[in-house]
């Protein structure tokens, strides 16, 4: 018999699980959940998925699954009933560097499809995502907003900081370390000492890399509660922005308050503006239009840039400043962050939020710590303009990216020097076989050309730890890690694979980058683009079956997020509402 103490407050007749829970036609569906350890009273109940992206592939995604239990805790509390389930991932760092890597961005849609597929087969109403490593964190706020149901993330926290003679280090300085190994400034002892303390314990790497960018991008955006993606992922306090992240969905569910009514084209704004302002990751500029994609918003690289421009560089963040993402969380976190550009009139404060209340509401009990440098008013930033910018010209007409966060001269010309795959230009640079001055082009590394888009962390590391990458610039159809530095350009379209003008180049042809004026030019006439192009012909690529051509089949361009369906633009129907 139903507990009368326990009966539900929701009214289950427009909610998705009716179709599961409801009626006598939904006896064979009741009797699975009996069979669960579910009771009446349970099952009457709304059904919400906590899904995460736990997996033993790297400390990323470690301790999601414990606190996913505590997440379930609050559900119940507010009378939910919660139901736990996976997803993948593909954890960079372990993918770095090799053909893994391809798997990296084709993992993001393959999270996104995924929750989305167990969200609509099992009818839940309202979901909690848990993630931790970089692509799993868009993955999960797109499957949000694609199914449009009551919806909180939250980030799994970052690594602690490593120490190595005396200072904090993160994975970033392991691949760092590769290149002064290579140039012979590190002994293979040292190397060895280093990775054994680099990463002492869960969470997600820990300079201001994809994954805590998008963490911040989750508060920004306000799809996760003020506060939760700051402390690291060892720390208790984590469990209650865990519980709370539970009831909040709770009570979203109670109000009807849904991501899209959420993730409006003012909160993609303030969330562009968090990435400015902290030096984050350019990846940022495939994640966000990506995730306004699917709420139907058109917001691209073009639209994240402009937002770019505008922004001052206020927090002092690795890869290009001192501090780590604890030390950010010890400073006030993203709240303090927030504060700072509110204050300073770079943030919409009129936008909703999963606490129910708009970003001005939040922020008005958040004092701005003056006794800290991490983070600096924007009255008195560390530059005028963001940390990452947009380039545009006759060499990509579709847009690039860097991150001029850390960089001196914002200006480089140099001759190309051509490479088609990752690979090949790791080589060269393991050789030193490159001259300063040089503009190294990888090319045929895009969504369709790699296919996958891979980060180049490996390269621009190796070049950096052999000192020379103020010497060197390199661009690519590709993407950069997070922890990439050095003149640096990714996201170049047309990508090489569709005939773009990267895939026209020929060794020597003079390249010039300005990211003060924001362009990036090929020293060639139309004319003689035209010629090449006539020549040009496809390359095929080494996965002809399979995910990866699948996703070579579906992907469009970087700079419209590297979406792989038509969006909400073309949608019929939303899930929320079945």
């Amino acid at each position: 018999m139903l507990d009368e103490t326990r009966r539900p407050v929701f009214d289950k007749s427009r909610l998705p699980s009716r179709h599961v829970t409801v009626g006598p036609e939904r006896a064979p569906h009741r009797s699975y959940y009996y069979a669960m350890g579910l009771d009446e009273a349970d099952i009457a109940q709304p059904f919400v998925g906590v899904a995460t992206c736990w997996n033993e592939a790297a400390p990323c995604n470690i301790a999601l699954s414990r606190q996913a239990q505590v997440v379930k805790q609050g559900v119940k509390a507010a009378n939910g009933t919660p139901r736990e389930f996976v997803t993948i991932t593909v954890t960079d760092g372990i993918a770095m560097g090799h053909a893994g890597m391809k798997s990296s961005l084709v993992s993001r849609d393959v999270i996104a499809d995924s929750v989305e597929l167990t969200m609509r087969g099992h009818c839940y109403d309202a979901l909690v995502g848990l993630a931790g490593c970089d692509k799993s964190l868009p993955g999960m706020m797109m499957a949000m907003v694609r199914l449009n149901v009551p919806s909180v993330f939250i980030y799994g926290g970052s690594i602690l900081p490593g120490r190595y003679h005396g200072r904090d280090i993160t994975v970033q300085d392991m691949f760092e370390a590769v290149g002064q190994h290579s140039a012979g400034a590190m002994t293979d002892a040292e190397l060895h000492d280093m990775e054994c303390v680099a990463c002492p314990s869960a969470g997600s790497c820990g300079g201001q890399f994809t994954a805590n960018t998008m963490a911040c991008v989750s508060e920004a955006m306000g799809l996760a509660l003020p506060g939760s993606s700051g402390a690291p992922a060892p720390y208790e306090s984590r469990d209650a922005y865990c519980e709370a992240s539970g009831r909040a969905v709770m009570n979203l569910l109670s109000l009807g308050l849904r991501p899209r009514d959420i993730v409006t084209r003012e909160a993609l704004e303030n969330a562009a503006t968090v990435v400015a302002a902290t030096g984050g990751s350019t990846n940022a500029g495939l994640h966000l239009p990506a995730i306004a994609h699917e709420a139907g918003i058109e917001f691209g690289l073009d639209d994240v840039c402009e937002i770019f421009r505008r922004t001052p560089y206020i927090a002092d963040l690795k890869p290009a400043g001192r501090y780590v993402a604890k030390d950010m969380f010890e400073a006030g976190g993203v709240p303090a962050l927030l504060r700072a550009l509110y204050d300073g009139g770079y943030i919409h404060g009129e936008c909703m939020t999963v606490t129910g209340r708009t970003m001005a509401e939040n922020l008005q009990s958040v004092v701005f710590p003056t006794d800290q440098d991490v983070i600096l008013p924007t009255s008195n930033p560390l530059s005028p303009t963001g940390g990452v910018v947009g380039l545009k010209g006759s060499l990509a007409p579709q847009g690039a990216i860097v991150k001029v966060a850390g960089l001196t001269d914002l200006k480089f010309t140099g001759a190309a020097r051509c490479f088609d795959s990752e690979e090949a230009c790791f080589a060269a640079v393991e050789r030193r076989d490159y001259k300063p001055g040089e503009v190294l082009v990888i090319r045929y590394e895009g969504p369709r050309g790699g296919p996958g888009m891979r980060e180049m962390l490996s390269t621009t590391a190796a070049i950096y730890g052999q000192g020379i990458s103020d010497k060197v610039a390199l661009i690519t159809d590709g993407r950069f890690s997070g922890a990439t530095r050095g003149f640096c350009v990714g996201h170049v379209g047309p990508e090489a694979a569709v005939g773009g003008p990267i895939g026209l180049l020929r060794d020597g042809d003079v390249i010039v980058m300005d990211a003060e004026a924001g362009t990036i030019e090929v020293e060639l006439s139309e004319a003689e683009l035209a010629e090449r192009r006539k020549a040009w012909k496809p390359r095929a690529h080494d996965f002809q079956s399979g995910a990866l051509w699948k996703y070579a089949q579906l992907v469009g361009d970087a700079c419209d997020g590297a979406v792989t369906h038509p969006g909400a633009a073309a949608e019929t129907h939303v899930y929320a509402d079945i």
